[in-house]
């Protein structure tokens, strides 16, 4: 029991510290609401988690050996960031008018290209199934699905809690341009990391 107290623990502060996914969360609940906003959270959730148990099974040992394409990795999430950063700071300021809606498909897409999931994933694989144990593997899974959903709801909902304050376009555009700022800088510093 103590080792999926550890996992879940570990799990949390992967999943609800600022970045990239999180921030985008924020932004769409602010912009469209919670309920429209769990769709990305759904995606974001079930992209992180297939890519947790893909490395846990195997993945990491094969981008081991692939150099060059985990590189295309990184640099393929940063420019993604990026374009999401460009995204939000030319948004219009009109509430649920931003150009990209919450979508499921978005969310899970960023996963994939967030250099800090591909860290979490690593990282949490090595700390607790460095023997690829499968059933190990499905658990810590398992885990991580729940405290990922619950964890990126959060910041939905903290975002939809704004709503009151960003109704002036000029306020929204303001709140956009901010976290485009932070998800520039968040996907500038994982290319660092």
């Amino acid at each position: 029991m103590q080792v999926f107290l550890s996992m879940a623990a570990f799990a949390l502060a992967a999943s609800i510290s600022p970045g990239p996914v999180n921030i985008v969360a924020f932004g769409c609940g602010a912009s469209h609401g919670f309920w429209p906003s769990l769709r990305h959270v759904s995606g974001a959730t079930i992209g992180f988690t297939l890519l947790f148990l893909l490395t846990g099974l195997g993945l990491a040992e094969l981008l081991a050996g692939l150099p060059a394409a985990s590189r295309l990795i990184q640099y393929a999430g940063v420019g993604f960031l990026l374009y999401l950063a460009w995204q939000l700071a030319r948004a219009s300021g009109e509430l649920g008018a931003q150009q990209r809606r919450p979508s499921f498909r978005h969310g899970a897409m960023m996963q994939w290209l967030n250099p800090k999931a591909w860290l979490a994933a690593l990282a949490g694989m090595g700390a607790f199934v460095s023997h690829g144990e499968a059933l190990l593997v499905w658990q810590f899974a398992a885990i991580y699905f729940v405290v990922c959903y619950l964890s990126i709801a959060c910041w939905a909902w903290a975002g939809a809690r704004l709503q009151g304050l960003l109704r002036h376009p000029p306020r929204m555009r303001l709140f956009n341009r901010l976290l485009a700022l932070l998800l520039a800088g968040s996907a500038l510093y994982l290319l660092q990391g």
